[in-house]
């Protein structure tokens, strides 16, 4: 069964758990990652910060960390250290441009999540890398939700629709 099959029937609500695996271990990062940014802005789906937060709980330290080195690049350190009341102001050193593994295991999801909603509202684009990144790391996408999972796939299928 070819992806846009698969995705065809993720889209008419017939898909099973062995579907959602299929297109993600098939599916090019470019597609997944247009999908979860589409999600990401969905007024179907939870708020990006809370898809986000829910992610960056299932993550380990190293994808927790990047992540935020994500929001740290789109950002800036400035302008993501005065996000959430401080909190990563108060993590990161002046003039530091990453986050470590340890420093991104200190947060809590709420605290990404909150830093998220923030930062999203600064920059919008910012739904479009974070979907690039999470693209990278398929193993966390079943974690965001099954509402939010149907409708990335369901953008996935227009997005390949579109290239063919």
């Amino acid at each position: 069964m070819s992806l846009m099959d698969i995705l065809a029937q993720v889209a008419s609500g017939n898909a099973t758990d062995h579907h959602y695996d299929q297109v993600i271990n098939q599916a090019p990062s470019d597609v997944m990652g247009k999908g979860l940014a589409a999600a990401f802005r969905s007024d179907q789906t939870p708020d990006m910060g809370q898809m986000v937060g829910q992610l960056f709980g299932n993550s380990n330290s190293a994808q927790q960390a990047g992540v935020l080195n994500q929001i740290l690049a789109t950002l800036g350190p400035a302008a993501l250290s005065a996000l959430a009341g401080g909190v990563m102001g108060k993590m990161l050193a002046p003039g530091a441009t990453q986050v470590s593994p340890a420093q991104a295991s200190q947060l809590s999801p709420q605290q990404v999540q909150d830093i998220v909603t923030e930062a999203h509202q600064q920059q919008p684009a910012l739904a479009d890398q974070l979907g690039s990144f999470y693209a990278e790391h398929s193993g966390l996408i079943k974690t965001i939700g099954g509402a939010a999972l149907a409708i990335a796939m369901v953008k996935m299928k227009d997005h390949m629709a579109q290239r063919t």
